[in-house]
């Protein structure tokens, strides 16, 4: 089993980097973690039928197809999507990478009232990719920051733990399920 990880946050010690690594964890599966910062900006007409796309979107394409499972991990920024992470995703989107490609959603953030708005957006931006989107393996982390250990760059909450530990299972045991195959 692999996963491919996209991370929404760039930052060194960020918590949603917390929730990565401590979820990653709790799986036996192996895991790649995708440089959407290596990324360039999105431009339809390096896009086009033909074309050869540049070397870091053919790496991001390239993971997403040989993983099992995919999990994205965000923080929201003005109640929305990281920039970064939605160009990651508008270069999958031609690709078809991610048709039915079991995928997880989790979002947190140091508000009482979490990462919503980004967590839904990227839900909807996943569901119009076609993206199989497991919502036993999708999560909002409220009120991060007390919940993790900076020094270590985990999480240390028990419940927050658990509920990681629900999630990463779903995933994993979605992407171990054979889809039926179309008579």
């Amino acid at each position: 089993m692999k996963i491919l990880t996209l991370n929404g946050s760039l930052r060194a010690r960020s918590s949603n980097g917390a929730v990565l690594r401590s979820a990653l964890a709790l799986t036996d599966a192996t895991s790649a973690t995708a440089d959407i910062a290596a990324l360039p900006h999105f431009h339809p007409d390096q896009d086009t039928e033909g074309a050869t796309p540049p070397a870091p979107v053919a790496a991001l394409r390239h993971a997403v197809a040989d993983a099992d499972a995919v999990l994205i991990v965000s923080p929201e920024y003005a109640h929305g999507v990281p920039g970064v992470l939605k160009n990651a995703l508008d270069w999958l989107v031609s690709s078809a990478d991610l048709l039915g490609k079991p995928t997880a959603v989790l979002t947190a953030s140091p508000s009482p009232t979490g990462a919503a708005y980004a967590h839904e957006q990227l839900r909807e931006t996943l569901r119009m990719m076609s993206a199989a989107v497991i919502p036993d393996a999708c999560r909002d982390f409220t009120a991060i920051g007390p919940k993790t250990d900076p020094a270590t760059g985990t999480v240390t909450d028990p419940a927050t733990l658990q509920d990681l530990r629900t999630a990463l299972t779903a995933l994993t045991t979605a992407a171990a399920t054979p889809t039926p195959t179309p008579s």
